[in-house]
């Protein structure tokens, strides 16, 4: 047979074929698969988690605590002349009260940590007396009641000292008690928080010759 090389055994000789490269190559292929399915399964859980956070977020913003002011007890409130810290002769007043607040927490999954801003007594626009609520925790479906201290010394009236109807004997003054109760929970640990505040805003009038504590009716307040 013509163009065909014999071995030694009198067999034609077959052509090799060569491969184009190392397999090598197909197993790095194969680790760049598995690796592209890690980044994909991770960042598939990322996307689901925060879905899941997303949505128990959004199911636990309805849960906004409710406060109700119930009374305010005047200690001391009294006012008289006097100058203030840079000699300024005007009419000083000093106040001493407890007021009673109940914090409820509707929230079904979730306790609170509640405080509040600082909790204001003005007269006009002048703060006479100020206190604020330390943070505590709340459980859920709970319901608290606290007493807070507010208070003032010599606090100066300036202008707004002439229309303190204020003397020895008494005299009915009116008032307004303004504060924000703050609460935070914590849904998913530290993942997933939601936080309220409300205004709470109230109208009263104070008589300095009663000590008996004023009660508060839901139409007196506002609570944003």
């Amino acid at each position: 047979m013509r163009g065909k090389r014999m071995n030694e055994k009198g067999w034609p000789e077959c052509a090799v074929i060569q491969e184009e490269g190392p397999y090598d190559d197909l197993d790095e292929d194969k680790g760049l698969s598995r690796r592209c399915q890690l980044v994909l399964a991770f960042l598939a859980f990322v996307l689901l988690f925060s879905t899941f956070c997303l949505i128990i977020w959004g199911a636990s913003r309805p849960y906004k605590a409710q406060v109700v002011v119930k009374s305010l007890s005047m200690d001391d409130f009294y006012a008289g002349e006097g100058t203030d810290n840079t000699g300024v002769p005007t009419k000083l007043v000093t106040v001493n009260c407890s007021l009673k607040i109940d914090v409820y927490n509707p929230a079904s999954t979730f306790g609170i940590h509640v405080t509040s801003s600082n909790i204001n007594l003005k007269f006009l626009e002048i703060v006479i007396a100020t206190g604020q609520l330390k943070k505590y925790y709340q459980p859920r479906k709970s319901h608290r009641s606290k007493s807070l201290i507010l208070e003032g010394v010599k606090v100066p009236l300036y202008g707004a000292g002439a229309g303190l109807p204020l003397t020895d004997s008494g005299g009915s003054v009116p008032l307004t008690l303004e504060f924000d109760l703050i609460t935070q929970g914590y849904v998913v640990g530290k993942l997933v928080r939601v936080k309220h505040n409300r205004q709470v805003s109230c109208q009263l009038v104070v008589d300095s010759s009663k000590s008996k504590a004023i009660k508060l009716s839901r139409s007196a307040c506002t609570y944003g």
